[in-house]
């Protein structure tokens, strides 16, 4: 039986209307075009995923990734280069650095060390000036420059100590971050995971609130049909089969071309946010409608923050069976890279299959936290070798010895071998897939995490040390 927790009204308000402001960290990147923006972004957040070329203004949109400084976490923007010219892109990408400017705690003013010091840099300066946000100067592309003397003309802007980096090669950027995360404490692992958290995210108007407000039995998020109604992200608690809980309920994030209201502007950053701080994500989709390509979009959110996932279909009442047919059809072919996720379909505003809904999300918050026992995981291991042995390296058979685990919410796995580290990401997701299916994890993908080498924990034999008896003394021979 589903119920709300017992506080008063006051409590209630508090905790239902506060935004999610303790979540991890935002970090945006800004400065004009072809300064390098896309290749710190890439270097922060060990991929490849901003588009990098040397044509000027090649990131029209903001980019959003994660990254790990230690035990912090963090969020990177990676915005347009702001333009001087009148065009139609530069007056949208000076709108999204605005709104950027908003949604981050740190922004860092990428400038380029070639250049040196330019007049777009000083009006960029000045508008990150009244942002009231905490500011770095990046001198960007100083290889092999003293530097302090690279930096040291950037000191005019007067936006504190500027930080002479290098992209490209990476140095400077891990001083920069430390920078950057001042003041920003690591999460208190037993005190992130002492409640579930459940965020429901998915696009504008899918049924997300009233869902929520169903499961909590009370109307405590407003319901409507405007799209974009919820600007922020709410958490409701309620109780679950004698287990506390908190609903995380998020802003529609809709394709930033049409997100036109200036309010509006939080939702895509609160959204991530929201799923980096979830145990699991209910992603909610609209029956009435297809799956599009944005529904893809924010279901590989939550796959590349790792969050475990239950796919929601809503409105399912209203559709004939052919139409029901077409969406399951739709969900094999737009979302075939989901992790084998529970798929429930309901109807939030009629009541239709909703107690299905919380048992799942409990179902996927144990796979998130699951612990994976090191000697089946080492069993696991020898038959996902035997089944599918990993692709020759250099012409050299490559040896998976030792699986241990190293973390939960995602788990991850860590598993040594010979050449290890050479394996394809294929393969790698072959081994994620295999495990995930040995220990019947639902909606999570496993992490692994290679490494070159043999069991780390193995100890040395002790020597043989033998004794003789002589003159009624034991020596050692």
């Amino acid at each position: 039986m589903i119920s709300h927790q017992q506080k008063t009204g006051t409590e209630v308000e508090n905790t239902v209307t506060s935004p999610v402001n303790d979540l991890t960290p935002v970090v945006a990147l800004v400065g004009r075009p072809n300064v390098g923006k896309s290749t710190l972004f890439n270097k922060l957040t060990k991929s490849r995923d901003a588009i990098v070329d040397d044509q000027p203004g090649v990131t029209r949109d903001r980019l959003y990734g994660k990254g790990q400084l230690g035990n912090k976490p963090f969020l990177v923007v990676d915005t347009g280069g702001l333009e001087s010219e009148e065009d139609f892109f530069a007056k949208l990408i000076r709108l999204q650095v605005e709104q950027v400017l908003e949604e981050a705690q740190v922004v860092v003013f990428v400038v380029d060390g070639e250049d040196g010091l330019v007049t777009q840099d000083r009006d960029i300066a000045e508008q990150l000036r009244q942002s009231g946000r905490k500011i770095l100067i990046a001198v960007n592309k100083t290889e092999g420059e003293e530097p302090t003397l690279a930096a040291s003309e950037f000191q005019e802007l007067g936006l504190g100590e500027p930080q002479a980096i290098s992209a490209k090669r990476g140095d400077g950027v891990t001083e920069l971050l430390e920078e950057a995360l001042i003041g920003f404490n690591p999460p208190d692992e037993e005190e992130e995971d002492a409640t579930p958290r459940i965020a429901l995210v998915g696009r504008p108007n899918v049924g997300k609130s009233t869902l929520t407000n169903k499961l909590v039995g009370d109307y405590r998020v407003i319901v409507s049909d405007i799209p974009g109604t919820t600007r922020d992200s709410v958490r409701v608690p309620l109780v679950f089969d004698g287990d506390d809980y908190l609903l995380v309920d998020t802003a529609g994030v809709r394709r930033k071309s049409r997100v036109d209201e200036v309010l509006e502007k939080f939702s895509v950053i609160k959204t991530l946010q929201a799923i980096q701080d979830a145990h699991v994500v209910l992603l909610v989709l609209d029956a009435s409608g297809e799956i599009g390509s944005q529904d893809a979009t924010i279901a590989g959110m939550v796959q590349d923050l790792g969050r475990s996932l239950v796919v929601v279909v809503n409105k399912w009442d209203s559709l004939e069976g052919y139409q029901r047919k077409k969406i399951k059809n739709e969900l094999e072919i737009k979302l075939p890279f989901l992790p084998d996720p529970e798929i429930l379909f309901i109807s939030a505003l009629k009541g239709s299959n909703l107690a299905e809904v919380l048992p799942a999300a409990k179902r996927a918050y144990r796979s998130s936290m699951a612990e994976l026992n090191t000697a089946s995981l080492n069993r696991a291991l020898e038959a996902a070798v035997s089944q599918t042995a990993p692709p020759m390296q250099n012409e050299r058979p490559v040896r998976l010895k030792f699986a241990h685990q190293a973390g939960k919410n995602p788990p991850v796995v860590v598993v040594h071998g010979n050449q290890a580290e050479k394996l394809p990401d294929s393969y790698l997701r072959y081994l994620s897939r295999y495990f995930a299916t040995r220990y019947k994890l639902k909606g999570t993908r496993i992490r692994i995490i290679p490494r070159n080498g043999s069991n780390p924990f193995k100890r040395l034999k002790p020597k043989n040390t033998a004794f003789k008896k002589r003159s009624g003394r034991r020596r050692k021979l």
